[in-house]
């Protein structure tokens, strides 16, 4: 017969895991809540993958316990546990119980002596224990009826995992852990033990105390260090080994009360609507449509309606009808239906429009499934009927994403016009920071959920496009694209006029789409010989690479293997550990080889074989595999709402990360050509950001180094070091250089100290004379930092709002990338508004000037154009001034420009 089994969860393990894996999450009311999710998530998990006969989740009670009567400074080291997470242990506790489980948590002992005893009465009872911790100390309980899982690695340990773990048995741990001493608990070990001389001494001596017998054998310093150690082992043994005989009450003792109880479904409900938690709260209500209280209730909600009324249009008299109401209506909701994601590939499969709250049509025409043909409207007959009113400039039509429509539209041969507004464009403006789809947007801004992609198309190698969706399906998914859309732009448009930055960013945004969309639509021209040369010159040079690193490594492996790298790294060559993955395996990362890279040739030899490798398979191998047959052109897609600080990002393929600082990054762009009769042109704005901290700030000696001109690193060093500005060096140059760049990135003197290869306290000074000579620049910071405090959010010069999530309630390293992010995010995304003004300045002086020139990349703070010939004069001369004049800063705006037959010449 087969052992029951009792599962341990340590509790306490679990909640600071959560606590620091989990984003700074809160309800509608400032509770923060992110450890209770997390919490929440890993318990239903784990219930759910073992489901165990007997279940108990284990915390350490607040007050000082045995050990702590033992050794004073017992966990003396420890930091308070965080204000945000204390406050979530009560809610945690309750929700627990309601998810089914019994909690313990016991004063005068710690969780690890409750998990031993329970373990050890199992034992009795021969049931099998699993325990959940990430606690090394607990491996001293693992023997034949008891196993460890940590779940955040996967890591499963019974006696012989122990052994490999940790070279040593379990049976063996508690002395282990006498060597080596425990840092986190404050308790000491023997003096420059680490954990491979613990485990090689035992594995020699067996125990500790054979190793006291025979102490007189060990030599140096090292020997002298464990002979001092042995007068504390008496104390360190009892301060390290787990108490398997708690006074627990009678209840805890007889499994049956430990049996795993029945979700309190009706308590789960109240807990996860008062937490926000949505897809929690439709899980355990098994409701589809649930929706938190703080997303349900908004001021400016809609009401939802009793019932909806959705059409599909399958006859002359119904388009005739739809196309009148349309027509004479002051806004309409359209959404397009496609056979593909891909804006140049997408072909229409169906329209759907909304004129009211919970009415829709849904014109399907091209559903290609058996017998749906000629139950549809002909796709030609239809859309030139309502081409007129698709290509109608009148003020209308709202969609979400108009971008994306406009595509496919054209892709149909239709140019969109008259969109009065696009709801992604404005919840990104709202709330740059959270998802903007549609299903995202109807359950946060109107508690509604309608049927998801994956409900009618499936997911994965079985999906199917939605020309194959049966038409009532169909019909309803489009139908609540359409309504949804109407309703959110009601919801959305008081909360953006709500507040001038709102409704200018709103503004500037929807000028900004339709650039976007010319820009994606026109492409990029390549040379695909080109490519292939760099190609093959790359693989020629990562064969060079290649036998140079089996050299050094004394054999061959495979370079992109992990575990063969570190493998040879640090078993074969020896190279120090300098940090490990989650899985405790040393790290081969970028970060951790360049530091090595400092210092051994086998480490850089790497990174510059996967320099090459990236630039291979990621731009010259993959560029060509990606020209659009209809156009022989590159079209990327420019997210508009994707990044926090207003930029925007490309994708498939993406042009922004091409690399610049190595030579075969520079030379892809050589592989961006015009056609025949134009050529390249680069305008980028000079040191923007330094400029928009020069305007923010208000320091005038900031201001008046650019107001003159001046090299403002140059100026910047002799305001450092205390020399002329003739005097400056390229070496102080450089450092100023990265002072310059690296404050308003939030860089602190151990960054900069790496950075610039001096000590800390010279790196202090330098930020010291810095902020004497720019004070304005020091007490801007410090406002920002104080203000990002007070309302989670700071702005750009011209009222975009950032959203800082993790500002508020963050603790250590969060809360420092945090304030961070805060200083350099109005530099970035006042950056991000000038760039977006001067493409709408540029677009809109194109085509007033009827040129055939025209924008066909973005890149940062770079706008590249592809010119013609004839043209180029008058371009070159309006450029750089379009660009200047899109805004009267403190300082002045400056855009360089340069040409040549591609974009590498040109930049």
């Amino acid at each position: 017969m087969k052992n029951k089994t009792l599962l341990l969860v340590d509790g306490s393990s679990y909640l600071y895991r959560s606590y620091y894996a989990m984003p700074n999450l809160r309800n509608q009311s400032g509770e923060p809540t992110g450890a209770i999710y997390g919490m929440v998530k890993m318990m239903r998990k784990i219930s759910q993958e073992f489901n165990p006969d007997y279940m108990v989740c284990i915390f350490d009670a607040p007050g000082k316990t045995f050990r702590d009567e033992l050794y004073p400074d017992y966990k003396a080291q420890r930091p308070p546990m965080p204000d945000d997470l204390r406050v979530q242990i009560a809610p945690i506790y309750e929700t627990i119980e309601a998810l089914g489980w019994t909690l313990i948590a016991q004063e005068g002992v710690e969780a690890d002596d409750i998990i031993a005893t329970l373990a050890e009465i199992a034992r009795q009872n021969d049931v099998k224990t699993i325990i959940s911790t990430g606690d090394k100390d607990i491996a001293q309980l693992v023997n034949e009826h008891i196993s460890l899982i940590n779940t955040m690695t996967d890591e499963r340990l019974d006696r012989e995992g122990v052994k490999h773990k940790f070279g040593v048995y379990p049976e063996q741990i508690i002395d282990f852990l006498m060597l080596v001493g425990d840092k986190v608990d404050n308790v000491p070990g023997v003096e420059k033990v680490g954990e491979k001389t613990a485990a090689k001494w035992l594995e020699q001596y067996g125990s500790l105390d054979n190793l006291i017998q025979q102490a007189d054998k060990l030599t140096g310093k090292i020997g002298e260090n464990f002979r001092q150690a042995i007068p504390q082992f008496a104390l360190t043994r009892q301060l390290i080994t787990i108490k398997k005989d708690c006074e627990l009450p009678e209840t805890y003792r007889q499994f049956d009360q430990l049996v795993p109880k029945a979700e309190n479904q009706e308590k789960l409900i109240e807990l996860f609507n008062r937490f926000g938690f949505k897809t929690l709260l439709r899980e355990v209500s098994g409701d589809k449509d649930a929706i938190p209280t703080e997303y349900a209730h908004q001021d400016t909600l809609p009401e939802i309606p009793k019932e909806v009324h959705y059409s599909m249009v399958t006859t002359p008299e119904a388009l005739m009808m739809c196309l009148t109401k349309i027509q004479e209506a002051d806004s309409v909701a359209f959404d397009t239906e496609t056979n593909s994601l891909e804006p140049m590939k997408a072909r229409l499969v169906g329209l759907s429009l909304s004129i009211a709250v919970g009415q829709a049509w849904y014109i399907p025409l091209a559903h290609n499934s058996a017998g749906l043909l000629d139950e549809q409207l002909d796709k030609t007959q239809t859309l030139d009927l309502l081409k007129p009113w698709l290509e109608s400039d009148k003020p209308q039509k709202i969609l979400q994403n108009a971008k994306f429509d406009a595509h496919v539209l054209a892709n149909e041969g239709i140019s969109l016009g008259g969109v009065k507004h696009d709801t992604m464009l404005m919840a990104y403006v709202l709330a740059s920071n959270k998802k903007v789809s549609l299903e995202e947007l109807a359950s946060r801004y109107l508690g509604r959920k309608g049927l998801s992609f994956e409900e009618i198309c499936g997911k994965g190698a079985s999906a199917i496009t939605f020309d194959q969706v049966p038409l009532d399906k169909a019909t309803q998914y489009a139908c609540e694209d359409a309504d949804f859309t109407f309703q959110l732009a009601q919801v959305l448009l008081p909360k953006i006029e709500a507040y001038e930055g709102f409704k200018t960013i709103y503004a500037l945004e929807m000028q900004v789409w339709p650039v976007l969309y010319q820009m994606e639509r026109v492409g990029v021209k390549l040379d695909e010989q080109e490519l292939k040369q760099q190609s093959d010159d790359l693989g020629k040079a990562m064969m060079a690479l290649e036998e140079k690193i089996y050299t050094l490594a004394e054999q061959p492996f495979n370079i992109n293997s992990p575990k063969q790298l570190g493998e040879v790294l640090y078993e074969r060559l020896k190279l120090p550990i300098l940090s490990k993955t989650n899985s405790g395996a040393p790290s081969t990362d970028e970060d951790t080889l360049t530091k090595l890279a400092a210092d051994y040739p086998l480490p850089a030899l790497i990174l510059a074989y996967r320099s090459l490798a990236k630039v291979k398979s990621t731009y010259t191998d993959k560029l060509p595999r990606m020209i659009f047959s209809g156009t022989g052109r590159v079209h990327t897609n420019y997210a508009q709402a994707a990044v926090v600080t207003g930029r925007l990002s490309s994708s498939d393929p993406n042009l922004q990360n091409i690399p610049v600082r190595t030579e075969e990054g520079r030379r892809v762009r050589k592989a961006f050509i015009a056609q025949e009769g134009f050529h390249i042109m680069s305008a980028d704005y000079s040191q923007i950001e330094l400029r928009v901290m020069a305007h923010i700030s208000g320091d005038a000696n900031l201001q008046k180094a650019f107001a003159e001109g001046k090299d403002i690193h140059r100026a910047t060093a002799a305001e450092v070091f205390g020399v002329n500005l003739e005097e400056v060096s390229a070496e102080q140059r450089r450092a100023a250089k990265v002072i310059n760049f690296g404050l308003i990135y939030g860089m602190g003197a151990f960054g900069l100290a790496s950075n610039l290869g001096i000590s800390r306290e010279a790196a202090q000074n330098y930020i010291n004379r810095y902020f004497s000579r720019y004070p304005s620049v020091a007490e801007y910071m410090e406002s920002t930092r104080s203000k990002a405090h007070d309302q989670g959010y700071v702005e750009t010069v011209f009222g975009r709002r950032l959203w800082l999530p993790e500002i508020q309630g963050a603790k250590g390293p969060r809360k420092a990338a945090a304030e961070r992010a805060a200083i350099n995010a109005p530099m970035q995304g006042t950056a991000a508004d000038l760039i977006k003004k001067a493409m709408v300045a540029v677009q809109h002086w194109l085509r007033e000037q009827k040129l055939a020139s025209r924008m066909i990349m973005q890149v940062h703070d770079e706008l590249v154009l592809e010119v013609k010939n004839e043209e180029a004069d008058r371009v070159r001369e309006y450029l750089p001034r379009l660009m200047s004049e899109v805004a009267q800063l403190a300082v002045p705006l400056e855009a360089e420009v340069g040409e040549g037959d591609n974009w590498e010449q040109a930049h």
